[in-house]
């Protein structure tokens, strides 16, 4: 029994993705978006402004709502880690 608890502390668990990924890749495609809506002069692009201008204006207020929701997040879970391991369940 004890030898399936000493395997299970070896082995290796995968890497964990940054929680920030999903915010920069919203407020990356808004700015994009933002760019083509807004600030180009391509005359090709004419025809998409409406598109990326209300994409913009929905991508990029969603990546600055989710950065802060993830700094807090990530911040609450650190004030968690910081009770010394003690949990509801140690206290008995």
């Amino acid at each position: 029994m004890e030898d399936k608890k000493t395997q299970k502390k070896q082995t290796p668990s995968p890497p964990q993705m940054s929680p920030y990924v999903f915010t920069f890749l919203l407020l990356g495609f808004g700015l994009w978006c933002f760019w083509d809506g807004w600030l180009t002069t391509d005359p090709e692009m004419a025809e998409h402004a409406l598109f990326n201008q209300v994409l913009s204006a929905v991508l990029i207020p969603w990546g600055i709502w989710d950065f802060f929701k993830v700094k807090k997040s990530k911040k609450n879970n650190n004030r968690a880690t910081d009770t010394r391991g003690c949990t509801t369940t140690d206290e008995r």
